[in-house]
């Protein structure tokens, strides 16, 4: 008998070791079919990204802030102009390569002010901390902070003083390294506030990337995400108030979850915007190109509502 179930004992052990490793495989097999699946269940219950329906914008992204998964496409290649959603990627480089409580004074830069242009209301002289350049630059989307938060950190990098034109050439410099290293390949950078030059472009999919990395930076994500700020220049208090519709609850385009990030717009450009919203726990960043001025709020509402309509039924 005992003979018998030593004989017996290492076909048991085979057949429980292939049935185990069945299983694994078996999960291995669930694990990567997995968005497969949850895809073809959104389809079942009408929540394809046919769902969006119709956008007036030219170009569009629709990205998982998590994962960087891009769930919705709309010509994301095509180079257009990104205006002053452009500020983005300089805040994000100042944030990474200076201290936000630095005392900045505006400088000659003040000077190079455009009629019509959007503004802060910044005068030379005028000393503010870094933050609360990045945030004149990013809520009213001040071109006057952008050119003073360039001129800053082009002379940092030179180490000497420059001119405000050399600032932002040295500065454009440093937005094009920047947004290679991200994978933002098909983009040019020539100012840092986005005002038009037919070299300064970008592709839905590269402002997406770009979008995506300045999330990451904590205080960025918080001067975004801001209906208003008060900043102080040696005890004199300003409030700056962010454009962004969908944060503001009595806009009409109040967006439940909204927390960012960055309008533009030029007559070339069109209607921009880089929107970002989060509920429970999740995180979408909506890109809208070249729509109009209420179609812009209505797409990234459109895109953003579809991504939160895919994480729920993922739950």
């Amino acid at each position: 008998m005992a003979t018998s179930l030593q004989w017996k004992k290492p076909i048991l052990l085979a057949v429980c070791g292939a049935l185990a490793f069945g299983m694994m495989s078996r999960w291995d097999t669930i694990q990567a079919q997995a968005p497969q699946v949850i895809a073809k269940l959104t389809d079942a219950v009408g929540i394809s990204s046919s769902s969006i329906g119709s956008l007036e914008g030219e170009a569009a992204v629709l990205m998982n802030e998590q994962t960087g998964e891009v769930l919705y496409g709309k010509n994301e290649h095509e180079r257009l102009y990104p205006a002053s959603t452009t500020k983005l990627l300089t805040a994000l480089i100042a944030l990474e390569q200076a201290d936000p409580d630095a005392w900045i004074t505006v400088g000659e830069e003040a000077r190079l002010r455009t009629a019509g242009e959007s503004s802060a209301g910044l005068q030379e002289g005028d000393k503010l901390q870094l933050r609360d350049l990045i945030a004149a630059m990013l809520l009213p989307s001040g071109n006057d902070a952008a050119r003073t938060v360039a001129r800053y950190i082009a002379q940092q990098e030179e180490g000497r003083g420059l001119t405000p034109e050399e600032s932002i050439e040295v500065f454009a410099q440093l937005m094009n390294e920047r947004a290679k290293a991200l994978g933002a390949t098909e983009s040019h950078f020539v100012n840092p506030h986005g005002l038009h030059d037919p070299n300064h472009y970008t592709t839905a999919s590269d402002l997406a990337l770009i979008a995506r990395k300045a999330r990451q930076n904590l205080l960025l994500c918080q001067l975004v995400g801001e209906s208003e700020y008060m900043a102080s220049d040696s005890g004199v208090e300003q409030t700056f108030v962010n454009r962004n519709k969908l944060l503001q609850p009595g806009s009409g385009y109040y967006f439940d979850g909204a927390n960012g990030m960055k309008t533009g717009y030029t007559s070339e450009a069109g209607y921009c915007l880089v929107a970002s919203a989060k509920r429970s726990g999740t995180g979408y960043i909506a890109i809208v190109l070249k729509s109009s001025s209420e179609g812009v709020w209505l797409d990234a509402a459109k895109l953003l509502d579809y991504g939160f309509k895919r994480s729920h039924l993922a739950r």
